[in-house]
């Protein structure tokens, strides 16, 4: 398959100007990761862009390219300063779009789809834990769902449909070692980059920005949902749940996924629904790392935030291009009578 050539490709990124070129001896408090998401589409006629590829550090966006714009672009305001950098990068990644776009059309025989809308994902990436060790992944996907991945350390694709055991195959063969490429670039490309971009990034990436937080409850019968809006907090990890008497911890009825605000931030809402009995207090219990101690919001039923606020906060979330294109995915194959999780259909899962 030609994926072997988009292993070719990444591998020789490696000759690619760096942002930065020296030894990198800082401590780092918490865990890091650098990954690359690919995404091939097959969409004829619905403008959709047939090939994304996009980095990220952490949960932050560096940079895109898009077969639409055939350019690789910086976002990070600290990924800007090599010229020459996204020269390269934009043939590197317009080779990788001629592949994905044959390559889909090898999916979509392998799984006897003739029409429709379909998409292949490549997610590859490191992670510096905060102990100092080090783990990589890649994975392949094809309309959201695994197709196969590589087993780092048993140096093995493993398939995971049964139209991923001929390619795995072959990649394992002793006369082929598809792995061999893929765990030297994790293992000895991709950690070095990831600390490289952390020192450049640095004042971006360890960041904190504390959260806001708006609680209220909605009535219907014996039932109220109650509803905690978390927003404008970075880093994206946070844990957000509802708490009875400020012990208890009360089952979540729905969770929205981390949405991105457009000032880079991000916003989640936790819902619960509950019974309440005289004496019973509940508060949203939220933990984040800009914060000194995890906050408890407590829900006041006399003073509840009107719901017209709610809505005006969380309108604030403007979902980046790639969320866009996800919408259109997700709405397209709903409309041809396809099932399936919203997350899966991120061009690259966080």
């Amino acid at each position: 398959m030609l994926f072997a050539l988009y292993i070719t490709h990444r591998k020789e990124m490696t000759g690619v100007p760096t942002l930065i070129l020296l030894t990198v001896t800082a401590v780092y408090g918490d865990s890091h990761s650098l990954r690359y998401c690919y995404m091939g589409v097959w969409a004829p006629g619905t403008g959709i862009p047939e090939f994304f590829k996009v980095g990220y550090v952490d949960d932050r966006q560096t940079w895109v390219y898009s077969s639409d714009t055939g350019r690789a672009v910086p976002v990070a305001p600290w990924m800007k300063e090599v010229p020459e950098y996204w020269e390269a990068e934009s043939k590197i990644s317009k080779g990788e779009e001629t592949l994905f776009k044959y390559e889909i059309k090898i999916f979509m025989n392998r799984f006897n789809h003739t029409e429709g809308l379909h998409f292949v994902q490549v997610i590859t990436g490191c992670e510096l834990r905060d102990d100092g060790s080090t783990t990589g992944y890649e994975q392949f996907r094809y309309d959201g769902r695994e197709y196969m991945y590589l087993d780092v350390q048993a140096a093995t694709y493993i398939p995971t449909m049964a139209e991923a055991q001929i390619t795995t195959e072959r990649w394992n063969s002793p006369d082929v070692r598809m792995w061999e490429g893929t765990k030297y670039y994790l293992e000895k490309v991709c950690i070095p980059n990831l600390k490289g971009y952390m020192e450049s990034g640095r004042q971006d990436l360890e960041r904190r920005v504390q959260p806001g937080v708006k609680v209220m409850g909605w009535e219907s019968g014996e039932i109220t949902k109650l509803h905690c809006l978390v927003y404008g907090f970075y880093p994206r990890a946070v844990d957000v749940k509802w708490i009875k008497n400020r012990t208890d911890e009360v089952p979540t009825y729905q969770t929205t996924h981390v949405l991105p605000n457009p000032d880079g931030t991000y916003q989640i809402r936790v819902t619960a629904e509950v019974i309440p009995q005289e004496g019973d207090s509940y508060s949203c219990y939220v933990d984040h790392s800009s914060l000194e101690k995890p906050l408890f919001v407590d829900w006041d039923p006399e003073q509840d935030v009107p719901w017209s606020v709610i809505i005006s906060v969380g309108v604030i979330s403007v979902f980046v291009l790639m969320a866009a294109v996800v919408e259109v995915i997700i709405y397209r194959r709903k409309k041809d009578n396809y099932t399936a999780a919203g997350s899966e259909y991120s061009v690259c899962a966080l």
